[in-house]
């Protein structure tokens, strides 16, 4: 069985512990390599690594310009490798090879943005009230970041944190999610190619329980970012805060999709089934509660019945499957235990509801759609993660607000409609980072993402996100020849 090593300082290296984890294919169900088993001593190791490289000339003397031309020598790269990155992925977690290539070819944007952004960070010259006084700031980078990712989109959701931390001067320790390793794995091979001084980006895995709590306990990690469920994100952020470390948390949803009567209901069918059952569910946008307005309820679930009829579902490197496996053995139990927790609070099993029989023997289940589901069930206010929508009639406008609003999440939301003053209200009114109208799943490296509430806290991709990997400092140039006032008094003006 092929074995994975951590990369720590360049170099390839085996666990301290011997220990190893297997890694599941989850379209044969059956482990395809191991991966280290990392513990403390792996992170003290990495993060040792990353603070070293941090404060070498190598790096930190490099200019922001020079930092730039790294990072587009990776994009370009990562380009070159796209396939093998993306077969990987698909290994790992079961996605689509077609949604994975896409995401791979793309990825290298969020290089090239943000390498264009690196020498374009600016600080100031103050027009302070003292002529004898000099003072600017500058912005500086924070050190050793910490990124800890989810299984369902590895390398994009790693990019949106190196790509600003390192054009901002950072060195990374990445704790990839224990079920989807290897591509990041493989990923970071790639840095050294692009002249990057090792130590720059280190890679170890390992448990969140393990290996996570370690590296977001480490006194030389300044920040971390995750993505990831809102419990263990707020373990973090309360652990983060006891040291005064900062975070930027990306978390869950349970993102509502809203139709309105004067939709183009054949849009907003392709938006709802690409919401929810795209990736079998197992996105963090997923738009898993469907709100419906009562006048065109029951024809659109018609549309849906019949959509529904002709998915394919199966091999994820086949480019005609349209629905992939579930990506681990636990998220695979949860979803069927979800979809029984729903049946006996009574909501009605319109499609689907079964694990799906697959000859692969791989971990399917039956994309399933409740109807008759009560806003403040558990169906409703929980994030499943997978293949299951639950379908919620509305009334009017402010009812669609109320039923969207109702919830501890607020990652995102889609509305249809085809009058705009309604969409321009509905953007405001809904509690959400990102409101999709006449459209959903859309991402880029130039728009905000993050969520109200549960959701998290702070944003990714956009020019600011660069700033979350920086901190001022002000300067002051005493430019008179006389000496100070008296000099056991602060100078306030």
């Amino acid at each position: 069985m092929q074995r994975f090593n951590n990369l720590i300082g360049g170099v390839s290296t085996p666990p301290e512990s011997g220990r190893w984890m297997p890694s599941l294919d989850p379209y044969k169900n059956e482990n395809w390599c191991e991966i280290p088993a990392s513990g403390p001593a792996d992170v003290d190791k990495a993060v040792a690594a990353a603070r070293q490289a941090f404060e070498s000339p190598a790096w930190a003397g490099l200019s922001a310009t020079a930092r730039g031309a790294l990072l587009r020598r990776l994009g370009d790269l990562i380009t070159e490798n796209a396939q093998r990155l993306a077969e990987l992925e698909v290994r790992d977690n079961g996605k689509l090879l077609n949604e994975m290539l896409l995401q791979l070819r793309t990825i290298p944007q969020w290089f090239y943005y943000y390498a264009g952004l690196a020498d374009k960070v600016e600080g100031s010259v103050l027009p302070i009230d003292k002529a004898d006084q000099f003072v600017y700031t500058r912005w500086e980078p924070l050190g050793v970041v910490a990124a800890i990712t989810a299984w369902n989109s590895p390398l994009l959701l790693l990019t949106w944190k190196i790509a600003p931390g390192l054009a901002a001067g950072n060195t990374f320790v990445v704790k990839p999610s224990e079920f989807t390793s290897t591509s990041t794995l493989a990923f970071a091979e790639l840095f050294e190619q692009a002249g990057f001084p090792p130590g720059v980006v280190n890679v170890i895995c390992g448990t969140g329980q393990e290996t996570g709590a370690a590296l977001v306990a480490h006194p030389d990690v300044a920040k971390i970012a995750f993505t990831g469920s809102d419990g263990a994100g707020k373990a973090i952020n309360q652990a983060a805060a006891g040291m005064l470390k900062q975070v930027t948390l990306e978390l869950g949803g349970k993102s509502p999709n809203i139709v309105f009567e004067d939709a183009d209901l054949d849009a907003a069918l392709a938006g709802v089934a690409s919401g929810i059952f795209a990736a079998a569910g197992q996105t963090c946008i997923a738009g898993s509660r469907l709100l419906l307005q009562r006048s065109v309820h029951d024809a659109f679930l018609e549309k849906l019945r019949t959509m529904m009829q002709g998915v394919r579902i199966g091999d994820p490197f086949d480019p005609e499957t349209q629905i992939g496996p579930i990506a681990n053995r636990p998220q695979y139990d949860k979803i069927l235990t979800c979809i029984n927790e729903a049946r006996d609070e009574g909501a009605n099993v319109f499609w689907g509801g079964q694990a799906l029989e697959h000859p692969s023997g791989g971990l399917f289940v039956e994309p399933t759609i409740f109807t008759a589901v009560d806003n403040t069930s558990v169906l409703a206010q929980r994030e499943i993660f997978g293949p299951v929508l639950a379908v919620i009639p509305f009334e009017d406008e402010a009812e669609a607000v109320q039923i969207a609003n109702g919830s501890r999440y607020g990652l995102a939301a889609g509305v249809w409609t085809q009058n705009m003053p309604r969409a321009f209200r509905m953007s405001k009114a809904l509690q959400a980072g990102t409101v999709w109208i006449n459209t959903y799943r859309a991402v880029n490296f130039m728009a905000p993402f993050g969520g109200y509430k549960d959701s998290g806290l702070g944003r990714e991709n956009g020019q600011e996100m660069i700033k979350a990997y920086l901190q001022p400092k002000t300067v002051w140039i005493n430019n008179s020849a006389q000496p100070p006032g008296n000099p056991f008094v602060m100078r306030l003006n």
